[in-house]
């Protein structure tokens, strides 16, 4: 490994008069910490396909159109007067990809019939009533938050044929009332949109959705880690009726923050969330999975490493009898006691890093913390230059194969049927793991490790 030399202390070599070996004493470097919170993001896209159940449009149309819901009562333009109530519960299912509506109804309206001549009028009036089922087909879409549809009545289907009596005889009046039936067509297709439009609207579930995931959740009480999502835009592509259901496909981009330190605040405001139209959604979920391993805990791993070893160079041997680890400057100082050739506690400083294979944290960039100025560091030089140095090195090593299986149960946890309220769900898999970076806190080293794969919140009970 690249050797520097770091000015971190004075270099002391005292001879003992008695023996071969050497008493070596190096200053000890002092902890030193950055007071900054341990924080670390991603950029990810998480789908949020919003569900509504044919069966919700249906009751909800139902509960906006009760009673009478059309009514002409000018006789003198075309001879009728019409009523239209609401005789039943409208159903609603799909049909290729669009909703079918039928509106059972009845239909009350009077009719003027006659004769003009001469400036003369002969005219009479029949009340006729009729019932029916109106049928309507809609295609749907996500506009400004709502769900909104666009109306064309397929027809009207009566039960008899509309029809008045004349000198005993029945005289159908089709003819008659098919001006007026047109005009209530138009407007019975206008109250349906206007009805689902006020019953479906998804950004109040969608920003409690989000909202409840936003809410940071601890994932370590012990070290104060906290997980949290923060909001950034809100995607939408074209609704899709299939299933019994209509599901429109939102997609948010958001930063998932992983944090070592105080509860991070929510940091979005909901009512600047506009919803942007695309045609495709992107899927990228990247998070970051805190792995933290105490300086002891560390200590204790890499101390196995070094159990029953004897490092020997030539004549030469020494073994370590002790590790000790913290940070210092944001580089890791390891503590290293040797018996051997030379007694003494010596001190390695490098830049901690993750070995995503080994799922190990090792050192790069070490050096031995010594004084290159110190005119007694010729002596120790077989050790801090030569193969007995890399070897201590390359042992310098712990694996938190542990912590990041320990991380990726609880990331699972908040991927496999998280429900932060009630008819939310988080679900999603972790396909991939990247090292990011590794932080040393005044209690732990905290390796960030960035989980790769898809994540999904559902919103069902609208």
């Amino acid at each position: 490994m690249k050797k520097k030399s770091l000015a971190y202390g004075a270099l002391a070599l005292l001879l003992a008069s008695c023996s071969t070996s050497k008493k070596i004493q190096a200053l000890k470097p002092e902890a030193s910490y950055s007071k900054e919170v341990v924080y670390d993001k991603q950029l990810s896209y998480v789908q949020l396909p919003v569900e509504i159940s044919i069966a919700d449009i249906q009751n909800q149309t139902n509960k906006f159109l009760n009673g009478l819901i059309f009514e002409d009562n000018k006789l003198e333009d075309d001879n009728l007067q019409l009523k239209v109530w609401k005789q039943g519960p409208i159903v609603v299912t799909e049909n290729g990809g669009k909703l079918h509506i039928e509106l059972p109804m009845k239909v009350w309206t009077q009719v003027r019939y006659g004769v003009e001549k001469f400036g003369l009028s002969a005219y009479d009036t029949r009340d006729v009533n009729l019932n029916g089922v109106i049928k309507i087909n809609a295609s749907v879409a996500l506009t400004n938050w709502k769900l909104s549809t666009q109306t064309q009545v397929a027809g009207i289907e009566w039960k008899e044929s509309p029809t008045i009596s004349i000198m005993g005889k029945k005289m159908p009046i089709t003819y008659l009332i098919n001006p007026a039936i047109a005009a209530f067509k138009g407007r019975m297709g206008q109250m349906v949109d206007q009805s689902i439009e006020k019953a479906i609207d998804v950004k109040p579930y969608v920003i409690d959705a989000i909202q409840s995931i936003a809410q940071p959740m601890q994932v370590n009480q012990e070290y104060n880690t906290w997980f949290g999502i923060q909001p950034l835009e809100l995607y939408a592509t074209k609704a899709v009726v299939a299933n019994k259901k209509i599901t429109m496909n939102l997609g948010m981009k958001a930063y998932l923050e992983t944090v070592v330190g105080n509860k991070p605040g929510l940091s979005f405001d909901k009512n600047k969330l506009a919803l942007t139209a695309v045609e495709k959604m992107p899927s990228e979920f990247n998070a970051n999975i805190a792995s933290i391993v105490t300086y002891q805990n560390a200590a204790a791993l890499m101390q196995k490493n070094f159990n029953g070893q004897k490092f020997e160079s030539g004549k030469r041997s020494v073994t370590v009898s002790s590790i000790d680890l913290w940070g210092k400057d944001g580089k890791m100082i390891v503590e290293v006691g040797m018996k051997g050739t030379v007694n003494g506690m010596f001190y390695l400083s490098g830049v901690p890093k993750y070995d995503a294979a080994k799922r190990e944290v090792y050192m790069d960039d070490v050096d031995f913390v010594l004084d290159s100025k110190n005119k007694l560091l010729k002596t120790g030089d077989w050790l801090v230059h030569g193969l007995i140095a890399k070897k201590i090195q390359e042992s310098c090593r712990f694996s938190i194969s542990d912590q990041l299986k320990e991380g990726e149960k609880t990331m699972a946890g908040f991927l496999t049927n998280y429900e932060p309220m009630k008819g939310v769900k988080v679900n999603g898999a972790m396909t991939q793991l990247s090292p990011n970076r590794i932080f040393l806190t005044p209690n732990a080293l905290v390796a960030m490790v960035v989980a790769k794969g898809k994540v999904g919140i559902s919103i069902n009970g609208m």
